[in-house]
């Protein structure tokens, strides 16, 4: 409380301390002798704002709330607030938050928790409101570079004090449970290596057990492996603990009870949270992370850092001596701190958080520099949804798209569709890929994928999501019950927050979804929106589809290609969510596509998508028509002929001369003599004013000089009117014998390359059975020229 009086504070504590409870009622307590009384405090995860507030609410008299994405108990005479960082930045960009009429200016003191995990909206939210001189800050963390952030918030406006608190912590012995001292923490094998170390453990601690677990999918595979120790024990307990989990969920976790309980957990138990009853930890040292590859953000499963280690070995010393057991080696080299996320992330959310408090991300100045490369994407990919302005400004278009609380590429497709049936259809379909997991499972069985077929027919994944959204049942599916009603919430939340007052609306209606015509509109529209969207199958690789810049591979758990034989398979694709993996090698990407509506070709070619070139292979018919092709990343997806234009036709022309269907003998005349020309003028031959020609553009030229218009103008010309005259006859064949353009010797046949401009000569292999290579004696006398000899990758000089 003396701190705060003159200085930001950044508070140093190991876990379990109580930063996160003691904290903000001290802030409280120092406000209220100031006659002011909100503290504002950012917590990373929903999970814990929601256990924090109420357990902070039971240790004072002042009114205590949170905010989440889809509730809050935040009330104007609230004195002291649990917020995300998304909720945080969204009152940072508006003057009054239209459910709670409370704006950021309401707070006197901002505490950001847990700042350690290096969020990105953290990271923002610290250095808007360090540019800002608005509140007094407070920054917590178990592992930090306190004195880093200590110099980070240093300023002429404002000093900062570093408190460090050493919490006592019980002896905790940890033991490594791999093969090997360098082992780093693996996948392989994991359930059973968790199993093996929770059986120990159960022999030696009446206490809990915490388990440290990458996801929510080897939790649930860990503990249906685990169930088997519970089976014969009814005082043990196997208990989940994630981001996706409800309330009463929540509270087994967190609430201490008799029963001994053996607790999966992701890094949410790391930091956010303090588990009563824990003596022992089993740590996989595991975590998925996000990170740049290719130009994309992919998540991969990566090993913990030390500071995080560190973190969750305290868990198991918090009430006595306790156990942490680590399934990896003793001196695997695990690096010093997770990076931060602005370093390794696309950066498209926070450009957009930024412009909406009238920023960028280059005017702030964070705690490490955020990379040029990500800046430039960021800013061109929202500059292409019309978010931005030139200048970084935010745009009316930008605006409506921040307040959604899904993913910037989402809004950007709701608002952009053109009617209420589409722009509801993208609603819910956003909501269904919004949610922490998969909303169902598809069936194995071929009757049950047959009732599938018959359920939803276009084989579509996005209208399946839809549908289920919507209400629609099916006993062949297995649906995650959690998840659906909280893609239902979001989905009503969205249609809320852009103004739709009922989304029970007849445009809900489940039977739209059986009308091709309507799909067919709100594909087209998203196409138009996103064009990048769309792909085609690869013409060889029939996995695989791109479109021009970026290639996808169907998931196994896409309707894609279930629905018949090959020759029925569709064709193209709008992919509406990719998971993306790192692949072999140091860039190499794999981009799986999870979510894919098929599409025709047709369609593709109604989104006016790819480019139209002239099919010079056809011949131009005598009625003056010739055949245009539309193509897409490499594939025709459409054909039409026209009435040809003058260049069209002589395009087509140029074609039949150049393959010799007219005029056969013309055109590798036209090179051999335009080949001597180029020479000739490189030597200075040539009249000064004279220029080099190059093949591609001489015919063109010459044809339109010789009036062609139709392909009837060419039964008018002769051969000899498209000769090419360059250099005199006169001295033609003396030139050629001096300087020829290929060389027969003894076993060798030789193709020459002159380079005028340094007087070299390059003697090519063409042919022939000899090894070595010519002498110069039988090569012509070209004085004055460096002669090399090439053979594949092997240039030797000719003396």
């Amino acid at each position: 409380m003396s701190a705060l009086q003159h200085h930001h504070v950044v508070v140093e504590s190991d876990t379990g301390s109580g930063k996160s409870t003691r904290l903000p009622l001290w802030c409280a307590q120092f406000l209220s002798q100031k006659n002011q009384s909100k503290v504002l405090v950012i917590e990373p995860r929903r999970v814990a704002c929601i256990a924090l507030a109420d357990f902070v609410s039971q240790q004072t008299h002042l009114n205590v709330g949170y905010c989440i994405r889809f509730e809050s108990t935040i009330e104007a005479d609230t004195d002291i607030a649990f917020v995300t960082p998304g909720v945080a930045l969204r009152w940072l960009s508006s003057t009054d938050d239209v459910d709670t009429h409370i704006t950021m200016q309401d707070f006197a003191i901002v505490m950001i928790d847990e700042f350690h995990e290096r969020r990105w909206d953290t990271d923002l939210l610290l250095a808007i409101l360090k540019q800002r001189h608005s509140h007094r800050l407070v920054v917590t963390s178990a592992t930090i570079n306190a004195a880093k952030i200590c110099q980070y918030l240093q300023d002429d406006h404002q000093s900062v004090c570093h408190l460090l608190a050493q919490g006592k912590r019980f002896h905790v012995e940890l033991r490594y449970l791999a093969r090997e001292s360098h082992h780093l923490p693996s996948i392989e094998g994991l359930e059973g290596r968790v199993y093996t170390a929770v059986e120990s453990l159960l022999i030696e601690t009446q206490g809990d057990i915490l388990v440290f677990l990458p996801g929510k999918r080897e939790i649930q595979l860990c503990m249906q492996l685990c169930q088997r120790l519970a089976q014969d024990n009814a005082a043990l307990r196997c208990i989940g603990l994630h981001g996706g989990i409800n309330i009463s969920e929540q509270q087994l976790a967190l609430t201490e009870t008799s029963q001994q309980r053996i607790i999966f957990a992701t890094n949410v138990a790391e930091t956010s949270l303090t588990i009563p009853g824990v003596t022992a930890v089993v740590d996989s040292g595991l975590e998925r992370r996000t990170m740049q590859r290719n130009g994309r953000t992919v998540l991969s499963l990566q090993a913990i850092s030390q500071a995080s280690s560190e973190q969750r070995l305290g868990r198991a010393g918090r009430i006595q001596a306790g156990v942490c057991i680590r399934l990896w080696g003793a001196n695997a080299p695990l690096i010093k701190l997770t990076p931060a996320d602005l370093q390794r992330e696309d950066l498209v959310e926070p450009m957009l958080a930024a412009a909406t408090v009238s920023t960028t991300l280059q005017q702030l100045h964070f705690l490490e520099p955020i990379p040029d490369k990500s800046v430039l994407s960021a800013t061109d990919r929202l500059l292409s949804m019309g978010a931005i302005d030139s200048q970084g400004s935010i745009t009316a278009h930008g605006r409506r798209l921040f307040p959604l609380p899904i993913d910037t590429q989402f809004a950007h497709l709701i608002a952009a569709m053109p009617d209420d049936i589409s722009r509801e259809l993208m609603i819910d379909l956003a909501a269904g890929l919004s949610v922490a997991g998969r909303l169902y499972q598809l069936p194995k069985g071929e009757y049950e994928l047959t009732r599938l077929k018959q359920w939803e027919p276009f084989g579509c994944d996005g209208y399946l999501l839809i549908k289920l959204i919507r209400g629609g049942k099916l006993d062949e599916l297995t649906v995650d019950a959690t998840l659906l009603e909280e893609a239902k919430l979001l989905s009503r939340q969205i249609s809320s927050a852009i103004g739709i007052a009922d989304p029970a609306a007849a445009c809900r209606n489940i039977d739209l979804l059986s009308h091709q015509d309507i799909r067919t509109n709100w594909l087209l529209s998203v196409m138009k929106a996103m064009p990048d969207m769309a792909f085609i199958r690869r013409a060889k690789r029939q996995q695989a589809l791109g479109n021009g810049y970026s290639e996808v591979q169907i998931a196994r758990d896409s309707r894609f290609d279930l629905l018949g034989a090959t020759d029925t398979q569709p064709q193209a694709a709008i992919v509406f969510d990719q998971f993306s993996l790192p692949g072999e090698g140091s860039k190499q990407t794999i981009n799986l596509a999870t979510c894919m509506a098929p599409i025709t070709l047709t369609h593709l070619a109604a989104a006016h998508l790819g480019t139209t070139r002239l099919n010079l292979d056809g011949s131009l018919s005598h009625q003056g028509l010739v055949t245009v092709e539309r193509v897409f990343s490499g594939r025709v997806i459409d054909s039409w002929q026209q009435a040809a234009e003058p260049e069209q036709v002589i395009s087509t022309i140029v074609k039949q001369i150049e393959t010799e269907v007219i005029f056969p003998g013309l055109f590798p005349q036209l090179q051999i003599d335009i080949n001597a020309w180029n020479i000739y003028v490189a030597l200075g031959l040539a009249e000064p004013e004279a220029l080099p020609i190059e093949v591609s553009r001489y015919l063109p030229e010459k044809l339109q000089a010789l009036g062609v218009e139709t392909l009837d103008d060419i039964e008018l010309i002769d051969c000899q009117d498209l000769r090419f005259d360059g250099i005199p006859d006169w001295q033609r064949q003396e030139f050629d014998e001096k300087y020829p353009l290929n060389l027969a010797l003894a076993d060798l046949k030789l193709r020459v390359e002159y380079i005028a401009t340094s007087k070299r000569i390059i003697v090519h292999y063409a042919d022939g059975g000899r090894k070595a290579g010519p002498k110069r004696w039988e090569l012509p006398v070209w004085k004055g020229w460096r002669i090399s000899y090439r053979k594949a990758s092997r240039v030797i000089e000719v003396n």
